[in-house]
């Protein structure tokens, strides 16, 4: 098992950590500080202070506020709350922003405002309206389990909306998109393409037509290699847009969850220009590094002065459940299909999971798979197998990203591996009622990104957003995992359930650890980085129902404030 060690060894409540040799530059003071340090992580404070980007005292009022010189910033709190920086686990930063500016919001409750096919086809139609013909258009969000009529909309739902601009649509978990006729066109996609391994061309099942439907990358690629490239002024616009949203909820570290080899090249711009300013993990897709690897190269860390780095590389075991592409051990609880037999299925082939696996491990790589059904996880748990016992390697920490349906003895292996699951907890939320009645029925739902399973076996975990798939919402995320509770009020698994202070464990000194950063990040402790978030209440004393309306007064990058309300 990965050894963690969670324990402040220099802080003292009552007095002072450490005397820093200057006069700090800023003193927070009259506040509560959350260390999530101490017995259980419950250690509190009331101030602290910080010099340069480090947090150099933390202690009580008095004690810290004797530290301050004449150019010391004092900062009255007043009783506000100080935690940890939020670390986002895993998520695509900045998509949100991308697609804040650039595509059609097809959302629908409790995120957006679409509820049937015909609301989808007036937004894109508004949008054609005012955009020039044979220009693409693109939309996100769609989800067909949401809109009253239950399907996925068509090529010829999208025709109603326009038939002279190239119509492309995203499905909420972005593991499918439809096309209109005219998208279809252009990709050279007919009654007669073949069905590619690891995904799938919708057809009609009398005429043999496609639908328009796509699902996962080996189908969707006929088109999405097809859209136009946005600019290096577009991309830096959104990464500035989707910083300053993340900045908002108490997010100081982001991630870009599988980027090009070049993917960093963005981000440091963006941060050279000013435009950047929160810290971002960049995770580049396990293809573009095999590449690397075969040239005999090395992934390079990006020079940005701690802003930008280089972290797990991505790869990819099967896709989304609500999307029916998740590959699961026993038949979904029901499918659209009218299959009882239909699992889903993998991206690819076990034993070529195996081999980039190995490649990449072998390498020195940190490694992050996708794996959503629990057959996923099983190929997932394979390939780390042979990769470790290939190339034995002390504290790897290979990643299982959301890890949705796994099981007791999935996660008993991946204790005896010191893998790190790391859940997409939000699912609870946003899709436990789904879950719960149409995808894995009541059982397996309440299951779902077991994260008390997790706590017993002690195991370290994170818990994410995967934004833009949900919105970036840390303590929705907090709310989640604790009170587990379906967007239509059913409690999706009580027994799953987790305290308040290991549910901000898993955005903070778990995430922080995910991506061997715990000697600077994840607790507010003497030498650490000055990430730090200040909510208006405190979340270890507020009712867990309310959690997820506490509000963030002020984030802080290295000590800088980088948001403020």
């Amino acid at each position: 098992m990965v050894r963690f060690l969670l324990i402040a060894v220099n802080f003292v409540v009552a007095g002072l950590a450490a005397q820093a040799a200057d006069p700090p530059d800023t003193i927070l003071v009259n506040g509560t500080v959350v260390t999530l340090t101490g017995p259980g992580g419950t250690k509190v404070a009331e101030a602290l202070a910080i010099t340069g980007d480090r947090i150099t005292a933390v202690g009580n009022s008095d004690d810290v506020r004797r530290l301050a010189g004449t150019d010391t910033t004092v900062i009255n709190i007043d009783g506000q709350a100080v935690l940890p920086g939020f670390i986002d686990a895993h998520g695509h930063f900045p998509s949100s922003g991308l697609i804040e500016k650039h595509f059609v919001d097809l959302n629908s409750p409790p995120i957006g405002p679409v509820r049937t096919i015909e609301d989808i086809v007036s937004r894109l139609k508004e949008k054609a309206a005012n955009t020039p013909p044979g220009i693409w258009i693109q939309g996100r969000g769609y989800d067909d389990t949401l809109v009253q009529e239950m399907r996925h909309p068509t090529r010829w739902d999208l025709d109603r909306a326009s038939t002279e601009h190239p119509i492309y649509i995203g499905h909420i978990s972005g593991h499918l998109s439809v096309g209109n006729s005219l998208a279809l066109e252009i990709a050279e996609i007919t009654s007669d393409s073949q069905q590619p391994f690891g995904g799938k061309i919708h057809k009609d099942e009398t005429t043999g037509e496609p639908t328009g439907v796509l699902e996962e990358p080996p189908a969707m690629g006929h088109v999405s290699k097809l859209l136009p490239q946005f600019s290096e002024e577009d991309l830096v616009d959104a990464v500035a847009t989707a910083a300053q949203a993340y900045a908002s909820v108490g997010v100081t570290t982001a991630q870009q969850g599988a980027a090009a080899p070049t993917g960093a090249a963005i981000f440091v711009r963006a941060h050279k220009e000013g435009r950047l300013p929160i810290r971002v993990h960049v995770w580049p897709a396990i293809q573009a590094v095999m590449a690397i690897i075969e040239n005999g190269d090395q992934l390079d860390q990006p020079a940005a002065n701690g802003i930008v780095s280089y972290r797990a590389v991505k790869g990819f075991a099967d896709g989304s459940i609500q999307g029916y592409t998740g590959y699961l051990s026993q038949p979904y609880h029901s499918h659209g299909h009218n299959d009882p037999r239909y699992r889903g299925y993998p991206r690819m082939d076990r034993d070529a999971l195996a081999k980039q696996i190995i490649t990449v491990h072998q390498a020195g790589y940190q490694i992050a798979v996708h794996g959503n059904g629990d057959a996923a996880i099983d190929d997932v748990l394979y390939a780390f197998e042979q990769a470790l016992e290939t190339a034995p390697r002390a504290d790897a920490r290979h990643i299982i990203i959301h890890a949705q349906m796994a099981r007791e003895d999935q996660l008993e292996r991946m204790k005896e591996m010191g893998l790190i699951p790391s859940f997409f907890n939000l699912h609870t939320y946003y899709w436990g009622d789904r879950h719960w009645d149409i995808f894995m029925g009541p059982e397996r739902a309440a299951r779902m990104s077991p994260a008390a399973s997790a706590v017993a076996k002690g195991l370290v975990y994170t818990l994410h957003a995967d934004t833009p798939v949900v919105p970036m919402e840390p303590m929705r995320i907090v709310w989640a995992a604790v009170n587990r509770l379906s967007s239509g009020g059913r409690v999706i698994g009580e027994a799953q359930r987790i305290s308040v202070v290991e549910a901000l464990k898993g955005i903070t000194i778990y995430a922080a650890y995910q991506a061997f950063e715990e000697e600077d990040k994840g607790t507010i402790e003497v030498g650490k980085l000055a990430d730090l978030v200040i909510l208006d209440r405190n979340p270890l004393t507020v009712d867990s129902l309310d959690l997820d309306d506490l509000r963030v007064t002020r984030t802080m990058v290295g000590g800088r404030t980088v948001y403020q309300r």
